[in-house]
């Protein structure tokens, strides 16, 4: 057996009926030039057929009732998987469209893992327009994260179109880096040894977790301090009780056309990102008549992984920025968020990287200690919505010659958090996942076309008249989204 981290467990422990917690990819390929009407059929056959199943995804829980994934929950490796169960094969009705594809998505995203198997699926889905299928693999977050999944789906495929006859995801083994400690045996020795490990890191990292903590405080008692502190922002629809169904909708840009705007607006890729979905928020709270007055806030999780690190498991820290919703003008909303996540980011850089675990634990468990007692969406929230940036592969992948198109995350909600939005970056584009609670957000699908909007403005606002396009072409959202 092998012991889950105290991150990795905390997401078994916040598990619910209407919080799974799992996390997606979406994959769009398109067929193969003269791909045989039974290239699926025949691609499904022959991943069924690979008998071995690789780490994690052989994976399960050795305990799998409530109380064992509380108590020292820890992985035992299956070695009777069935892959007819985990390997699912669907279609569209022909032609599918990218809203068909994205009803199909939200419904099976809404869908939680059986806890008695290895915590993931893998759906195969044929049928969509333009000669192209799609891939959608979920796994639970306590086995992956955003950074890992991708480097696991990377390994997976091909720079060469060329190449055929190989493996699926679940038979590629991980990359295995000198010094890396996230698996450890469960047994009585090496749990004492790591609970000792443990108490001399703390011990070791106490002063600088007790001043990163008197920091926030300080923040938190000073409205006009620029970092933002944890429940400093407002209550508003967003962050209110959720149920299990989920909506997901799309879209995506030219990464250069985001760096040019960050370049002309003296700002980071992520403050752009920022700007687009705190914008889009903006209008669409404004349209229902509830904006808060406060501006909303935005959790951002931190890749902590090194570049070489191929293991699995969570590994991110986290600051929380201001999305500057109450500023009507979108240049001072711009100029608001670069100074907001320039403070989060001199905070986390005071820190030592070996604190990094312990100052996200003691950040994060006022949120896991709401889903746990029960009053996430009863109380004000740590913040208001989940926005993330995750680099994905930056040249074009196939798999079994068919090129993949589109790389779209698919990510999860909690009480107290009905959205979350995940950038994936893949082949000179930022692809936009957006997940939703499907109760709290019934058009959310016009998120992605405000996101859009908010870049033609920004677009109008930052690019010299002369340099701009003779013909303006007005971005118009992907759909895969929700029905």
């Amino acid at each position: 057996m092998k012991r889950l981290g105290p991150l990795d467990a905390s997401w078994l422990a916040v598990e619910s009926e209407d919080t799974p917690m799992h996390v997606a990819n979406l994959l769009i390929f398109s067929l193969p030039d003269g791909a045989p009407e039974t290239f699926l059929r025949d691609m499904v056959s022959r991943m069924k057929a690979e008998c071995e199943v690789a780490e994690p995804w052989c994976y399960r829980l050795a305990r799998t009732g409530k109380l064992g994934r509380l108590l020292a929950p820890a992985w035992v490796v299956d070695d009777k998987i069935d892959l007819d169960y985990h390997v699912r094969h669907s279609a569209l009705p022909r032609p599918g469209s990218e809203r068909e594809l994205g009803v199909l998505v939200s419904r099976l995203h809404s869908n939680p893992l059986d806890f008695s198997r290895p915590l993931w699926e893998c759906h195969i889905i044929e049928g969509l327009e333009n000669n192209r299928f799609a891939l959608y693999t979920k796994m639970h977050h306590s086995m992956i994260d955003g950074i890992s999944g991708v480097r696991l789906m990377q390994r997976v495929l091909s720079t060469d179109p060329g190449e055929t006859n190989m493996l699926p995801p679940w038979s590629v083994r991980p990359q295995r880096t000198r010094g890396n400690k996230t698996d450890r045996e469960a047994s009585v020795p090496a749990a004492f040894s790591q609970a000792m490990d443990a108490l001399k890191v703390q011990m070791d990292m106490a002063p600088h977790l007790w001043d990163a903590a008197s920091r926030l405080i300080q923040s938190a008692r000073h409205a006009d301090d620029e970092l933002t502190a944890p429940f400093s922002g407002p209550s508003s629809i967003l962050n209110g009780r959720v149920t299990g169904q989920r909506r997901f909708a799309t879209q995506h840009y030219s990464l250069d056309r985001l760096k040019r705007l960050a370049k002309l607006g003296q700002a980071s890729l992520n403050d752009v990102v920022l700007y687009l979905c705190g914008t889009a928020l903006r209008r669409f709270l404004l349209e229902s008549d509830n904006l808060p007055d406060i501006p909303l806030t935005a959790g951002i999780p931190v890749n902590v992984r090194p570049a070489d690190d191929q293991g699995t498991g969570t590994a991110i820290s986290f600051m929380i920025a201001s999305l500057a919703t109450n500023q009507a003008d979108p240049l001072t909303r711009l100029a608001q968020i670069k100074v907001s996540t320039h403070r989060a980011k001199e905070h986390l850089q005071t820190l030592p990287r070996s604190a990094l675990n312990q100052y996200t634990m003691l950040l994060m468990s006022p949120y896991i200690l709401q889903l746990m007692s029960g009053l996430g969406g009863r109380m004000r929230p740590v913040f208001n919505v989940t926005i993330s940036n995750v680099p994905g592969p930056q040249q074009a992948l196939y798999y079994e010659g068919a090129k993949l198109e589109a790389m779209y995350p698919v990510s999860l909600i909690a009480h107290g958090g009905a959205l979350n939005i995940t950038c994936l970056s893949y082949d000179g584009s930022l692809n936009f996942g957006y997940t939703g609670c499907r109760n709290t957000l019934p058009s959310m699908q016009r998120l992605a076309v405000y996101t859009g909007e908010a870049l033609e403005e920004l677009e109008a606002l930052l690019v010299p008249p002369a340099k701009k396009p003779a013909t303006k072409r007005r971005t118009r959202a992907r759909k895969p989204a929700s029905d």
